[in-house]
């Protein structure tokens, strides 16, 4: 994926101009990551937010007993810290590169300038805002009110785009555990009854998906 490719698919800059990604494209600064480099800590000033143009970026935080969750994972087309556009302040979480990755800074200050002279930009970024805040209050309802097989179930299928027959997960089973607020031990046995269910099929981090309507039937079920 190209740099204007990787704008361009991000909710953020959804129905962007030609023009606009002219613009955007000139102000982002592309920066190189090895694996395990940290992108930023928690804590650290927020000066501006991120693209993944390749690679993946592990967002979470760490408990004052120092055990680590984690938040979300971004792939190529999405961003990170995109609230410090509008936050003044420190970044709220820590970022990691989980493998050799490319990333495009947007420094604060050269987007508001950016927005400043273009309205329907600002319109267009607020919408996609939005979508982001969503997305968030999906996962937060996902973790309230649906049990382990449901969340794996909607994870799966959205790594899938619901067409996808095999899967490969992003990260561990330890790291998915704790993204989807449980123990690796439940996970994995949450993995086996799906198996014996017929509903996937397991190959170490590929996962085989067999009944797609299964998966979404388990992925709507709320916790009783």
């Amino acid at each position: 994926m190209n740099d204007r490719d990787a704008i361009k698919s991000c909710p953020l800059f959804s129905g962007v101009t030609d023009r606009d990604l002219d613009d955007l494209t000139r102000i982002a600064r592309r920066q190189v990551f090895v694996k395990g480099q940290m992108v930023f800590s928690e804590g650290d000033e927020a000066t501006g937010f991120y693209v993944p143009v390749e690679g993946k970026i592990k967002l979470f935080k760490l408990s004052p007993e120092g055990k680590e969750r984690i938040l979300r994972i971004a792939h190529p087309g999405r961003t990170v810290a995109e609230a410090a556009i509008f936050d003044i302040g420190l970044f709220p979480a820590c970022a990691q590169a989980l493998e050799p990755s490319v990333l495009l800074f947007f420094p604060k200050q050269a987007i508001l300038d950016l927005l400043h002279h273009n309205a329907q930009l600002a319109i267009n970024m607020i919408g996609g805002i939005s979508r982001i805040l969503r997305e968030m209050m999906d996962h937060v309802e996902s973790l309230t009110f649906r049990d382990v097989p449901s969340r794996l179930a909607r994870y799966l299928l959205d790594l899938s785009d619901m067409q996808k027959r095999h899967v490969h997960l992003p990260v561990s089973k330890t790291q998915l555990a704790a993204n989807l607020n449980t123990a690796g031990e439940t996970l994995s046995r949450t993995l086996r009854k799906m198996s014996d269910d017929n509903l996937l099929r397991v190959r170490g981090r590929t996962i085989e998906i067999i009944d797609f309507q299964g998966l979404v039937d388990l992925s709507e079920r709320y916790k009783e």
